[in-house]
């Protein structure tokens, strides 16, 4: 009997070192995303200021010395400025792919992972499954009993 105990208890640990993985890599990437995150936006609200700054600057001479094409400048500053949003945004995107930061479905589905391993130490050691885990323990147990 205590020969089928140990493998038992090695895929049980096995299974918790994996749970404790996953844990510590959501927490490791959750920090470093945040971090990420705020310098992205202290450079991005640097680089509007100054371009907002140096935007104003140029339209400022440009309505100064010809005022009839204040309009079709006032046009393409918006058009530049629109161009300038979806480099920045593109950047920002191109930046978090580069450093790994993972997207909000990676997240959801390692807590995906992490509920079936959840689930899997519990069916092993024996103790109460949650309410997620209980109808396919339902299932298992009709499977198991029609054999």
């Amino acid at each position: 009997m205590t020969g089928k105990k140990k493998p038992i208890k090695g895929a049980v640990d096995s299974a918790q070192q994996l749970l404790n993985a996953g844990l510590g890599a959501i927490t490791k990437a959750q920090e470093e995303s945040n971090r990420v995150l705020e310098n992205l936006v202290k450079e991005g609200q640097e680089i509007q200021e100054r371009t907002v700054k140096f935007a104003d600057q140029k339209v400022v001479e440009v309505t100064g010395k010809v005022s009839k094409l204040a309009g079709s400048v006032s046009s393409k500053a918006t058009q530049q400025w629109d161009k300038l949003e979806q480099v920045f945004e593109e950047r920002v995107a191109r930046a978090l792919s580069r450093l790994g930061v993972p997207t909000n479905k990676d997240v959801q589905q390692l807590a995906e992972r992490i509920e079936q391993l959840s689930a899997a130490v519990q069916e092993l050691t024996g103790q109460k499954a949650d309410s997620k885990a209980s109808p396919a323990k339902k299932t298992t147990r009709a499977k198991k009993s029609a054999e």
